[in-house]
């Protein structure tokens, strides 16, 4: 397979997967065609055109041809410059590793990390949060993250790639989708009278059982194993976490209980002052899970997997 034939795959899977749904996600595209044909022509020669048929400005393929045939990745949910550099390593000892595919993401994508939060709005919806309560909030949360990466680096793991020549590309939201739907459709068929059941139940995930032993698995950081669970929320894909203000929305919309990879502290203080259950479930292995749902796909078409930096390895296929 090629780089752009796994790219695509990914894409096709984040949209399959999407909280938005493929109308949702339709619409979107159609929002971002509508921009993109307003422009002037100067505007128009630096749009990032990929958006028209990606909706995932943090999923992209930082550095490669994309006609290079791909045998053997390493797979890791980090991919900073160090991870390059692995890469690098790995085949001067003969590993031949063709494609270095990560989770988090880096270079423009990390950039742009911001412009795939609006897809949260409609989940918070389905929640019960009026869609321009969320919108309002999300704004503002929006410019927040923008400011807050603009300084960095994010070219540091690109460059590092080019000047070794390391094909590098990353899926953040395709996977998150994946793994807030693989989530989600987990716990919406079960009746979780206290937080101790989903909690046990949750355990039950291969990549936590995994996370437990190296001490980075689930725990309840509000609430008790006692407590009555209520209405149970998944918050597993968006580019990263809102404010808290939205999520003291969520508690007014009746959520009891947050699932999250995690959780700013924050935002966990009002949660706890309005007596709302949180599980956090742990970063690196809730990743996984969205990874590994991916990695089985290609595996099954002929890709040879080298776990890299960050996941856990399970295999569902």
């Amino acid at each position: 397979m090629t780089i752009q034939q796994l790219y695509d795959i990914g894409i096709q899977m984040g949209i399959k997967a999407d909280p938005r749904e493929e109308i949702g996600v339709a619409n979107y595209l159609k929002r971002q065609k509508k921009i993109y044909e307003e422009l002037s022509g100067k505007k128009k020669q630096t749009f990032d055109k990929e958006s028209l048929v990606n909706p995932y400005s943090d999923s992209r393929i930082l550095y490669g041809n994309p006609n290079k045939e791909v045998k053997k990745i390493l797979a890791g949910i980090d991919g900073n410059a160090s991870e390059v550099l692995l890469v690098d390593r790995l085949n001067q000892k003969g590993a031949k590793i063709d494609l270095l595919l990560v989770h988090h993401p880096e270079g423009h994508a990390l950039a742009s990390l911001h412009e795939v939060m609006d897809l949260q709005i409609e989940m918070y919806e389905k929640s019960g949060v009026p869609a321009n309560i969320a919108y309002s909030l999300m704004q503002e949360r929006i410019s927040e993250v923008q400011r807050r990466i603009s300084p960095v680096n994010h070219t540091q793991s690109t460059d590092a790639a080019r000047l070794l020549d390391i094909p590098l590309i990353s899926l953040h939201t395709v996977w998150d989708n994946l793994g807030n739907n693989f989530m989600n459709k987990y716990v919406e068929n079960r009746k979780f009278d206290i937080v101790g059941d989903l909690y046990d139940y949750l355990l039950e995930i291969p990549e936590y059982k995994e996370a437990i032993k190296a001490k980075a698995g689930p725990q309840i950081v509000s609430g008790s194993e006692k407590s009555r669970a209520g209405k149970v929320a998944v918050f597993f894909t968006g580019g990263t976490n809102p404010s808290k203000e939205m999520y003291i929305e969520w508690a007014r919309a009746g959520v009891g209980t947050v699932i999250d990879m995690h959780i700013p502290e924050e935002a966990l203080k009002e949660l706890r002052k309005l007596h709302v259950n949180v599980i956090n479930c742990g970063h690196m292995a809730s990743d996984s899970i969205g990874a590994n749902i991916y990695l089985d796909v290609i595996e099954k078409k002929g890709i040879e997997i080298v776990a890299g930096v960050g996941l856990i390895r399970v295999k569902r296929i």
